[in-house]
């Protein structure tokens, strides 16, 4: 398998998603991602990716990208990523470890910051093409984000 790093534009996202605050949990990712979903499919909106962010320190954000028109309801917030630059890599978890893609990736970009490529990085996130813990393929293409500023 071949995990290469590349810098690319991405259109910008609108998610729903449930915030909350507190260690990194992976039960809690799964359960607030099936929150998520159970909210969409009543509303009968259509989906897409899956995206697991941490905006801020020990803030998480467990969203499902919707199609149509969608509401903040309760827990559930609609919101929108905007378009912009990420750093991306594809890979297969159980081929690569995530820890050797994070840390290569932010080797990565600590020298496209030094080549003066970009100014900084603002955050990261994962996305899959569907539920990683029921769908083999969706989990065998993660792709890892790092927003940038270029």
């Amino acid at each position: 398998m071949t995990v290469d790093f590349v810098l690319k534009k991405t259109p910008s996202l609108r998610i729903a998603t449930i915030r909350w605050k507190g260690p990194y949990d992976e039960r809690q990712i799964q359960k607030r991602f099936e929150e998520v979903e159970k909210w969409a499919r009543a509303r009968g909106l259509r989906t897409g990716r899956w995206i697991f962010r941490e905006p801020d320190s020990r803030i998480w954000d467990t969203g499902i990208e919707v199609r149509g028109k969608a509401r903040s309801e309760g827990r559930v917030k609609v919101r929108t990523l905007p378009a912009g630059t990420v750093a991306s890599v594809r890979f297969d978890p159980d081929v690569v470890s995530p820890r050797v893609v994070y840390h290569g990736l932010s080797d990565w970009l600590r020298w496209r910051r030094k080549e003066k490529e970009i100014r900084s990085v603002v955050s990261y996130r994962e996305l899959y093409e569907g539920n990683p813990w029921k769908d083999k393929r969706a989990w065998a293409r993660t792709e890892v984000q790092f927003v940038v500023r270029k």
